[in-house]
């Protein structure tokens, strides 16, 4: 084993605190299990707290295929300020009256839900987009404008929490399910154009990643307690957080996955996965692959030689 390597190859979901960065987590889960091979899926803000996955080890090969997932939050919107991070981290840009009838529950229930549905997004000044290979946040820093092209995105549902006040100013509290891509800073600064007046993102908590929840976080605190000996009692199943078919490898079928060798899509009879979708491939409680179908053979598309711990039984 290479120096830095724990042999640990697992997820884990920390719930990451308010003040740090995803890289800051990152650094931590290295320190607390001793594995220099540590990546996260889908980045968080420092100013957001909530679900963020953690590849360790091999793991970290999985993160492509978690970040296509939906997402979650529970966001806090304030009105009457535009920034020019379109969040509390900024600088005030344009202040505009708050018209009274944003204030009430009814209202603000009703624009809330007609959010639902697909959008034109442009992204944040303040983000990692790359244009021609220049970062739009350092471009920003710089005092220079980049041309943010907007994108597609959706958003799956959204539900008003409860309509506020706050040090004098109005806050909604919401609650989204987004798609990959979207930027919950960017639709506070449309929704406060959109209703003339101005808004800005003070709070966000992730709330879900794709199929992991809050309630699987686990603390950095704890993750430094437990350690490389107690990490197991807190990793994902890796299965379950992709949320694919499970196909069971048989007799000589390890080392043909080993050696990225096609195998049978079924063990035996009909072949119960659809045509060019993605199956884990399983043995003794562990991920040795995500191989994608093939016809009636299961085709190499990512494959893990030491196994992705965590598996449960099915």
């Amino acid at each position: 084993m290479r120096r830095g390597e724990s042999g640990i190859n697992a997820l884990v979901a920390v719930d990451k605190p308010l003040g740090c960065s995803s890289h800051d987590v990152v650094n931590r889960v290295r320190r607390a299990v001793g594995e220099r091979r540590v990546g996260h899926a889908g980045t968080l803000d420092p100013a957001a707290s909530g679900v963020l996955v953690v590849g360790i080890g091999q793991a970290t090969r999985l993160s492509a295929l978690l970040t296509s997932e939906v997402k979650c939050y529970e966001a806090s919107i304030r009105f009457g300020r535009e920034t020019n991070t379109d969040d509390a981290e900024g600088e005030v840009t344009r202040v505009a009256e708050v018209p009274a009838r944003l204030g009430e529950e009814a209202v603000a229930g009703v624009v809330v839900a007609s959010l639902a549905g697909e959008h034109d997004q442009v992204p944040p000044a303040f983000s990692a987009i790359s244009v021609n290979g220049k970062r739009a946040y350092k471009a920003a820093r710089e005092g220079e404008s980049l041309e943010l092209e907007p994108r597609r995105v959706r958003v799956l549902s959204a539900e008003l929490l409860r309509c506020r006040h706050e040090d004098g100013e109005l806050v909604w509290d919401v609650a989204l399910e987004v798609s990959k891509g979207f930027y919950v800073r960017s639709l506070a600064r449309d929704l406060g154009r959109s209703l003339g007046s101005a808004a800005h993102l003070c709070a966000l908590r992730r709330t879900r990643a794709g199929n992991v929840t809050l309630d699987q976080c686990t603390s950095l605190e704890r993750l430094a307690e437990l350690g490389a000996t107690g990490l197991s009692r807190v990793a994902l199943d890796p299965v379950a957080a992709l949320g694919l078919p499970v196909r069971q490898l048989v007799g000589e079928e390890l080392d043909d996955v080993a050696c990225g060798r096609r195998i049978r899509a079924a063990a035996q009879g009909v072949v119960p996965y659809e045509d060019g979708s993605s199956v884990c491939l399983v043995h003794d409680g562990r991920l040795m692959g995500v191989w994608r179908v093939g016809g009636r053979a299961l085709v190499p598309q990512v494959s893990f030689p030491s196994g992705i711990e965590g598996v449960r039984a099915r």
